[in-house]
């Protein structure tokens, strides 16, 4: 088997709010109103009350960003 077959990719790991907004430099009520807009990922339950966000996203929404891919 080749070893590309055989290695796994880590988990991708969640982020919470603060960290989403120091990554991005958006504040809470921006997150939220892009994500309604469908424009910002959209956050993932982590618990009962905790919101989180696939990391790979938040990166891939920043790298669109700057690539200017933004809508």
């Amino acid at each position: 088997m080749p070893l590309a077959q055989t290695v796994k990719r880590p988990p991708d790991r969640l982020l919470r709010l603060p960290e989403v907004e120091r990554l991005t430099g958006l504040r809470r009520s921006a997150i939220y109103e892009q994500m309604r807009r469908g424009i910002f990922p959209r956050s993932v339950k982590a618990g009962r009350r905790i919101a989180a966000w696939p990391e790979s996203a938040v990166q891939s929404w920043i790298a669109e960003r700057m690539d200017g891919r933004m809508p």
